[in-house]
C-alpha cells in the first residue's frame, strides 16, 4: 500500500480519522496523535478490576492491554495503556474510536498498514508502526473469538 491509497472497506469512523490525518501536515500528525491520546477513555469498572481478563499485547514495548464487548454483533473495544505513552495512547484511541460498533467481519477486513494511508511513517519510528500493527492483530484475535462466539468462524 502507498501512502496515496486509502484501503477500501474500512469502517467509516476509521476512515474519517485516516482522511484526518492524511489531511494534516506532518507537525499537525503528531498534534492529532496527541490529542487522540487524551481521547482514549478509561477502562470500564468490570475491565479495570479484572485486568487479568484482557489480552496483553505482548509484542509492544508499553504494557498494552485489550478486551472486547459484543452488543447484537456490534463490537466495542477496551484498550488499557499508560498515560506515561502519549503516542501509543494516541493510535490505541484512534484504533477503538474507528472500531467502534463495527462488525467482527469489517475489523478482520482491515489492511494490516493501514495506517500508511495516514502517512504516519512521517511522524512515527518502526518500531512505533509494528505496535499499530500488533494492537490491530490483537484485536482481530478478539473480534475471531466473537464471531466463534456467535457462531460464524470457519
Amino acid at each position: 500500500m502507498t501512502a496515496s491509497d486509502i484501503p477500501t472497506g474500512l469502517p467509516p469512523r476509521l476512515r474519517a480519522i485516516v482522511e484526518e490525518f492524511r489531511a494534516a501536515d506532518r507537525a499537525e500528525k503528531l498534534e492529532l496523535l496527541l490529542e487522540y491520546s487524551d481521547r482514549l477513555p478509561p477502562l470500564p469498572a468490570q475491565w479495570r478490576s479484572n485486568r487479568a481478563a484482557m489480552e496483553q499485547v505482548h509484542e509492544c514495548a508499553t504494557p498494552v492491554f485489550a478486551a472486547v464487548e459484543s452488543h447484537e454483533g456490534h463490537l466495542t473495544f477496551h484498550i488499557d495503556v499508560a498515560e506515561e505513552s502519549p503516542t501509543v495512547r494516541g493510535y490505541a484511541a484512534l484504533l477503538r474510536e474507528g472500531l467502534e460498533g463495527a462488525t467482527p467481519e469489517t475489523v478482520l477486513a482491515i489492511p494490516g498498514d493501514f495506517f500508511y494511508a495516514m502517512g504516519l511513517q512521517q511522524v512515527l519510528s518502526p518500531q512505533r508502526l509494528n505496535g499499530i500493527s500488533y494492537l490491530l492483530a490483537y484485536l482481530k484475535r478478539l473480534a475471531t473469538r466473537e464471531l466463534a462466539k456467535q457462531g460464524k468462524a470457519s
